[in-house]
Parts: C-alpha cells; sequence; structure tokens
C-alpha cells in the first residue's frame, strides 16, 4: 500500500464537495491536474491507497482529511487535449485534528516530506512513517 497527499484549494474542491460526490455519485474525480510530474505519481496509485487531502492557498494550508483511491488512473474528463489523466477518490474520515504546514515544518521527523521539500507539487507521495507522525498529530486513529 502506498500513500499520498493531493492538494486542493478549498474555494475550488472542498472536503465538504468530496462528501457530497461519495453520496450523490460514489466517487469524486481527481481532475484538472496539469503536472507531469504529478500525473506521474498518479500513475502510481492503486485502488485502495489512502491520501492525505491538503487544503493549499493563501488562507488555509493544512491537512484536512483522509481519502482512499477508488478507481486507478484513467482519461481526465475534462482534459480536451487527451494528454491528462485523473483517479476516483471517495472521503474517509476529516481529520479529528488539522495539521497545518506551518506544523508539519516544525518537526525534524517531517524533514524530508515532499511537501516540505518539493511544496508546490499537486500530488505527491508520503511515506509510511511521515502518514503515522501526521495521523499521531491530528489525533485521528489509523
Amino acid at each position: 500500500m502506498n500513500y499520498w497527499l493531493l492538494k486542493t484549494e478549498p474555494t475550488t474542491f472542498s472536503w465538504d464537495d468530496l462528501v457530497s460526490d461519495h453520496k450523490h455519485r460514489g466517487y469524486s474525480e481527481w481532475d484538472g491536474v496539469r503536472n507531469y510530474a504529478a500525473r506521474n505519481n498518479m500513475r502510481e496509485m492503486k485502488q485502495g491507497d489512502f491520501a492525505f487531502i491538503y487544503y493549499s492557498g493563501t488562507n488555509a494550508r493544512e491537512i484536512i482529511g483522509v481519502a482512499q483511491i477508488f478507481h486507478e488512473i484513467h482519461r481526465d474528463s475534462t482534459d480536451t487535449t487527451r494528454t491528462w489523466q485523473s483517479v476516483d477518490i471517495i472521503p474517509i474520515a476529516k481529520l479529528a485534528r488539522t495539521v497545518s504546514l506551518k506544523e508539519i515544518k516544525s518537526l525534524r521527523a517531517l524533514d524530508a516530506m515532499c511537501l516540505v521539500n518539493r511544496g508546490r507539487l499537486s500530488v505527491q507521495p508520503v511515506t509510511q512513517t511521515e502518514w503515522k507522525i501526521i495521523l499521531k498529530l491530528s489525533e485521528t486513529a489509523a
């Protein structure tokens, strides 16, 4: 099993949007990724992998919840060029306590985390150790 971090602007696609999609369609397409490195990370995702949902932007830089990969890589329905791909996800749990970027950067144990070193990448791998640390910080059961 692999772990991931998916970035979104809360005003574009929020945790509540993810939950609403799940109630109405059963899943959400993680579309609109237009970066080759991020797309390549999505190609590595397997059904059942877990992902943190991270709010980016000026007002919110924090991990808000946990999602699961529901369908593996497929053509992005929003891409007319047929260049880009997406995955489908489902919400698993909103974190008991969000974990801010500032808090993540303050911990030496997370110094190597992609979020710290390659912050602009919208789809990132997360190690199992990083996953466990963040869940502990969030006071959320595994």
